[in-house]
């Protein structure tokens, strides 16, 4: 189907090149009288049709019509073809080697673009995969060593022992669960798996959501809230907004060292309703900002503790959403200390009436 849309697109390109150079053409003799013009004004209607169209058939078929144009109207007899005229069989030639040269330039950028783009991919597969390998394998062995403790030394574990061993092995499950949904998220998302469902969301009501989700792994990390005071409706998949929140507060309570503060402000217009997300922590260094939603890390940014780690991962899945979303988000770090995340959405549905 993609590939009918490309022709149909291709065809469509070279007929309306063809048809408006030669109204110029004509324009060009009515107005000026200057007939000698007419084969460099083809030549750059060639050139365009072979930059523009994929493979050499466009190219040497406009060629070719542009040459027997030039020769049928253009040039004397008028309306008439004669090919005994060394200009004309000039002009085709260079037609012709314009279209060949500009076709395979084109062609070869698009091969390198494409095997650079797969390269690209690659990279970031594999980088993927090391930063999920490590992030895993953490809680795992975790699991696995309080689970064999229990398992091995139940006899002389104290009842508190075996408690805080088991709650140790429940946060890591959960943290793995957590993981486990933003990959596949992310990945639904980017293979086009997944469909929006937009609907009407009140803004209060997704933020409940949101407070809700979020105390339950951070009871003790308090969230100051600036909303605006009306009645707000804004159209989103709420699921997928929620899940969008509560990676990015969650990435601030584990990463902004030192942070005494966190906020969320939305304010709202006519034409969007801006989410932030704001910290007063340590913020985000330099060299990492222009790659924290892309997922992509090289093997020096995975830390070699003993800690779980997102990886960005949960930043990538916020990316994919928003985007999906028709929307954008960004991060930056604070004059006065701490980092915003920041993502807009589109209020492009007259969803709800005042109340």
């Amino acid at each position: 189907m993609k590939k009918k849309h490309t022709i149909l697109q291709d065809v469509l390109f070279t007929v309306l090149m063809l048809t408006l150079f030669f109204a110029i053409s004509v324009f060009i003799v009515e107005l000026f009288g200057a007939r000698s013009l007419i084969p460099a004004v083809f030549t750059l209607a060639v050139f365009l049709i072979s930059h523009y169209t994929q493979g050499y058939l466009y190219g040497i078929v406009s060629s070719l019509v542009s040459m027997l144009a030039v020769n049928f109207v253009f040039t004397l007899p008028y309306l008439k073809f004669n090919f005994s005229v060394t200009e004309n069989l000039v002009s085709a030639v260079i037609m012709l080697v314009i279209t060949v040269m500009t076709s395979a330039l084109n062609t070869k950028l698009k091969r390198q673009e494409k095997e650079k783009a797969e390269s690209e991919k690659e990279k970031m597969r594999a980088n993927l995969l090391r930063a999920v390998s490590h992030d895993l394998r953490t809680p795992l062995t975790t699991i696995y060593g309080s689970s064999s403790a229990v398992i091995e030394n139940y006899e002389e574990l104290s009842d508190e022992q075996i408690f805080q061993l088991a709650k140790g092995m429940q946060e890591d499950a959960q943290w793995l669960i957590r993981m486990v949904e933003n990959l596949l998220s992310v990945t639904r998302i980017e293979n086009g798996a997944v469909r929006l469902k937009k609907t009407p969301v009140v803004l209060d009501e997704l933020i409940d959501s949101v407070l809700v989700r979020f105390r339950k792994r951070y009871p003790d990390q308090h969230v100051d809230l600036e909303l605006p005071d009306e009645f707000i409706c804004i159209p989103m998949d709420g699921v997928l907004i929620t899940q969008v929140l509560v990676n990015i507060l969650e990435n601030a309570v584990q990463h902004a060292r030192g942070m005494t503060k966190l906020m969320v402000r939305v304010t709202v217009s006519e034409e969007e309703a801006v989410f932030e997300i704001l910290d007063d922590g340590c913020g985000i260094p330099r060299e990492r900002i222009g790659k924290i939603f892309s997922g992509y890390y090289e093997e020096k940014d995975i830390p070699a503790d003993n800690q779980k780690h997102s990886m960005g991962i949960g930043l990538s899945v916020c990316d994919s959403v928003i985007r999906a979303h028709g929307g954008e988000i960004s991060a930056e770090n604070l004059s006065t200390g701490g980092c915003c995340f920041r993502f807009t959405l589109k209020m492009e549905e007259s969803c709800c009436g005042e109340q």
